[in-house]
């Protein structure tokens, strides 16, 4: 797992120079671009990182097993979030070292004061109504943390790391599947042709008893630590079992304050498949509409290069590597981001392979 974690961050770390070098119209530190690892080197050509995706991706056929369209539980899972009632959307660290006086340029209403602790500039953020696709949200009392590096040729570059799931009442309400109100172009535990689901589901449950919602906090706290000693800026989802932010909430948050987003999961079959991650549907009207038109092809980059770097360290791999399935997390994207599936039921999730 610990391999795993490490390729997740190369991997992260060159797809967001590209991410950002999009998004600010700046051109990549050539410190930052000269460490970048050798086996991921094609995605910093944005024509080459959209090159093969079609290729590579899988499309979901009805009668497979798919990730659940909200958390990444297959739709062979624990099946009771298509049977939640709808509901509707809500209208509404401790430092030692001092406090930071001025906010960062990025930071709005939504960013709290922020404190210094171990070097790092740490403020927790929270939705407002004037950030885009906020009103969508059904849970949004929660707050994620940002911590930003002071790292000269790093730290600007942001890293959002999800969680998944660790929402407590996340399957009692609903959200919309697509900000523009259309119906999802594939299936899984919400079907095809829906306009709503599930807010946020509570995931599956690992043989041993295990919850899928502790594997990913443990997994995204790692993550956390590795990407910080590596110079990094890092927003954190959830850094708890429980973190009132749903899928819609979560995707808001990581498009304002990151420049990549990846969610982490563990698949619901039983089979030991290997990882993969969540691609977009080859449907036009799905890749017309906006925000997935700007950035399906950045996703999938940042996508296939983690898989490429998990490949080349052996971590077995699903089939071509990827599986197309309609996301809430991407319908809502306005940056890079994935879903990324690290194993199933029967993969080896031990403190052993995680530490």
């Amino acid at each position: 797992m610990k391999k795993i974690i490490r390729m997740i961050i190369s991997s992260a770390m060159v797809t967001c120079l590209l991410c950002s070098c999009t998004k600010d119209n700046a051109a990549v530190d050539n410190e930052a671009a000269e460490e970048k690892p050798r086996e991921v080197t094609l995605i910093l050509d944005p024509n080459a990182g959209a090159a093969g995706t079609e290729e590579n991706a899988e499309q979901v056929k009805p009668e497979e097993s798919q990730p659940d369209d909200e958390s990444g539980e297959t739709a062979e899972g624990d099946g009771n979030a298509s049977d939640s009632p709808e509901g509707t959307a809500a209208e509404d660290g401790d430092g030692d070292e001092g406090t930071v006086s001025e906010p960062s340029a990025e930071a709005d209403s939504g960013e709290s004061e922020a404190t210094v602790i171990d070097g790092l500039t740490v403020s927790t953020v929270s939705l407002t109504d004037s950030m885009t696709y906020a009103s969508f949200s059904a849970i949004r009392t929660g707050s994620a943390t940002l911590y930003k590096n002071p790292d000269p040729a790093r730290g600007k570059y942001v890293v959002c790391v999800n969680a998944g799931h660790g929402t407590s009442g996340g399957q009692s309400v609903k959200t919309q599947c697509h900000p523009d109100g259309s119906p999802k172009v594939t299936g899984g535990t919400t079907g095809a042709g829906a306009t709503t689901a599930v807010a946020v589901s509570s995931g599956m449950t690992f043989g041993d008893g295990k919850s899928e919602a502790s594997v990913t906090l443990a997994q995204a706290l790692i993550l956390k630590e590795m990407l910080l000693s590596k110079g990094y800026s890092v927003l954190m989802i959830r850094e708890t079992d429980d973190v009132q932010l749903d899928n819609v909430a979560r995707t808001v948050l990581a498009n304002e304050y990151a420049d990549c987003h990846i969610a982490l999961h563990w698949d619901s079959s039983e089979s030991d498949k290997g990882a993969f991650y969540c691609s977009v549907p080859d449907v036009a009207s799905y890749r017309a509409m906006e925000p997935v038109a700007s950035t399906w092809q950045k996703s999938h980059a940042l996508g296939d290069s983690i898989i490429a770097g998990l490949k080349g360290q052996g971590i077995k791999i699903m089939s071509g590597g990827s599986m197309a399935i309609d996301l809430t997390q991407t319908s809502y994207s306005s940056i890079p981001s994935i879903d990324l599936e690290l194993g199933d039921k029967a993969s080896d999730h031990s403190e052993r392979r995680l530490r």
